[in-house]
C-alpha cells in the first residue's frame, strides 16, 4: 500500500509531502523525506509492549494504578515534555495537571521559552511558511543551522523553494547567516556575519540604531564591522519581503528573552520601509503545538501551576529545570521527552531521586530510571492526531500502520479516571 501526503512529525517543519509504502503492517520505504525523517519512520516501534513497574512487566490496569498512586501521593507533582506528542494528548495532560494541582511545563522552557517571553513583551510580526516560500526575497538565519537541524527547510520553505513571486527559487533570493561560527548553513549563504558569542543583543541594538539614522562611534559591534551591519540593513530595507529565522543560538545565549525582544523590535521597525517578518526555528515536531495548546487551555504557554485551583504562570518558578534543581518537585510524569539526557546535572539528579512515570514509545535514559513506564503508540506513524508546524499552522498526523499500543491521549485518560477514583 502506498500512502501519499503523509506528515513527518520529526521536526518543526512537519513536511506534509511524504510518501510511505507499507506491506503487511510494516513500513518498507519512505520517500520525499530527509535522513532524520526516514530513520524516524523506519525505526518506529509497532510491536506490543507491556508497561513496567519497578522494572517488572505488568498488565495495563496495574501500570495505570501504579502511576495514579505516585501522582496522588505527591505533594508537588510535575508534568513535563509534550513536544513530541499530539495536541490531543497535550489537552489531556493539562486536564490531569488541573485535577492534581500540579505544575505543567513543556520542552519550550529549555529551548524557545525566551522567544515566548520576548513575544509577550514586544509582539511578533510573523507570517506562514507558505508566504515566505512565495514572497521572500531576503532570508536571514540568525543563531540557527537549518542545513543540519531542519534539513528540508531550504528546499521546501525558504532558500531554494520556488514560489509565485520567487519562480527561480534560489536565484530570486539573498541569503544571510548570522552566527558565532561557520556552519553548513553559512556555507550556502550569500553573506555570513560572524558575531562574538553573547553579542547578539549588542548587534541587534546597533542595527536598530542605524535604522534610526544614528551614528555609531565604533568600527565594529560584537565582532562585526559597522560597514557590514550597514550593508545588511540596506538589504533589509531594500528587499520586497524579508524574514529572519532565529534559533537557540539567540534564545539560549546571554540576554535570552531580551535578545528576542530586540530582534522583534527591529523587524517591527523594518515594516516602516518594507514587508518584514520573523519566525522561530522550532525543533521537535509538536513543540509549537504544546505552546498553542497550553495557551488556549490555560491562557499561558508553559511553566504553569495549578496548586491554587487555577493556572498561574511564572517562568523561573514553575519551569521544570528550576523546580527540580530546587528539589521542589517530588514526583514527575514525563511525556514524550528525555529530560535526564538533556537537563543540567542538579535537575537530572533530582529526577532520578523522585518517583517518576514515563509515557513514550521509546526506551530512553529517563525511562530506564523511571518507576513506571507506559509504552505508547507513535503519533504520525501508528496513531493519528494533530501537530502544529513552526509557523503555528495545525496539520493532521496520519496513522500509516496499526499498533497494539494505546496512544498518549488514551493513557492519560485512564490515569485521570484512576486519579479521580483515588482522590474520592
Amino acid at each position: 500500500m502506498r500512502m501519499e501526503n503523509v506528515v513527518c512529525p520529526f521536526c518543526g517543519c512537519l513536511c506534509d509531502d511524504i510518501v510511505v509504502e507499507v506491506e503487511d503492517n510494516r513500513i518498507t520505504a519512505v520517500k520525499e523525506v530527509c535522513s532524520s525523517g526516514r530513520s524516524f519512520f523506519l525505526s518506529a516501534h509497532t510491536e506490543a509492549r507491556h508497561p513496567t513497574v519497578d522494572g517488572k512487566e505488568v498488565e495495563w490496569p496495574e501500570g495505570i494504578d501504579a502511576a495514579a498512586r505516585i501522582l496522588t501521593d505527591s505533594a508537588c507533582p510535575l508534568i513535563y515534555g509534550l513536544s513530541s506528542t499530539a495536541s490531543e494528548a497535550q489537552r489531556k495532560a493539562v486536564a490531569l495537571a488541573d485535577v492534581l494541582g500540579a505544575s505543567i511545563d513543556s520542552t519550550s522552557s529549555v529551548c524557545h521559552g525566551p522567544t515566548t517571553i520576548g513575544i509577550q513583551n514586544q509582539g511578533e510580526p510573523t507570517c506562514t511558511l507558505g508566504e515566505i516560500k512565495h514572497r521572500a526575497d531576503l532570508v536571514v538565519f540568525w543563531g540557527c543551522n537549518p542545513a543540519e537541524a531542519h534539513m528540508r527547510h531550504f528546499a521546501r520553505y525558504s532558500v531554494s523553494a520556488r514560489g509565485k513571486l520567487t519562480p527561480q527559487g534560489r536565484r530570486d533570493r539573498t541569503v544571510v547567516v548570522v552566527d558565532v561560527r561557520p556552519t553548513a548553513s553559512s556555507s550556502k549563504a550569500d553573506f555570513f556575519l560572524q558575531v562574538r558569542p553573547g553579542s547578539d543583543y549588542e548587534v541587534l541594538t546597533a542595527l536598530r540604531a542605524l535604522l534610526k539614522d544614528e551614528t555609531l562611534d565604533v568600527t565594529d559591534v560584537g565582532g562585526v564591522s559597522v560597514a557590514q551591519l550597514a550593508d545588511l540593513l540596506e538589504r533589509m530595507k531594500g528587499c520586497r519581503f524579508g524574514v529572519i529565522f532565529f534559533g537557540m543560538g539567540v534564545t539560549q545565549t546571554g540576554g535570552k528573552h531580551l535578545n528576542i525582544a530586540e530582534l522583534l523590535a527591529l523587524v517591527a521597525e523594518l515594516n516602516a520601509h518594507t514587508r518584514f517578518s520573523t519566525m522561530a526555528m522550532r525543533g521537535h515536531g509538536n513543540v509549537a503545538g504544546a505552546d498553542c495548546t497550553l495557551t488556549w487551555q490555560t491562557g499561558y504557554p508553559f511553566a504553569i501551576n495549578f496548586a491554587r485551583g487555577y493556572p498561574q504562570y511564572n517562568p523561573g518558578e514553575f519551569t521544570a529545570v528550576d523546580m527540580l534543581a530546587r528539589q521542589e518537585a517530588d514526583a514527575a510524569l514525563i511525556i514524550a521527552s528525555d529530560p535526564i539526557s538533556h537537563f543540567p546535572r542538579r535537575a537530572a539528579d533530582q529526577l532520578r531521586r523522585i518517583p517518576s512515570i514515563v509515557l513514550d514509545p521509546e526506551v530512553n535514559l529517563t525511562a530506564q530510571e523511571a518507576q513506571v513506564v507506559l509504552p505508547t503508540a507513535v503519533y504520525g506513524v501508528s496513531a493519528a492526531g494533530t501537530a502544529y508546524r513552526m509557523d503555528n499552522v495545525p496539520l493532521p498526523l496520519k496513522r500509516v500502520v496499526d499498533s497494539p499500543q494505546p496512544t498518549d491521549e488514551q493513557v492519560l485518560d485512564w490515569i485521570i479516571e484512576r486519579v479521580k477514583t483515588c482522590s474520592a
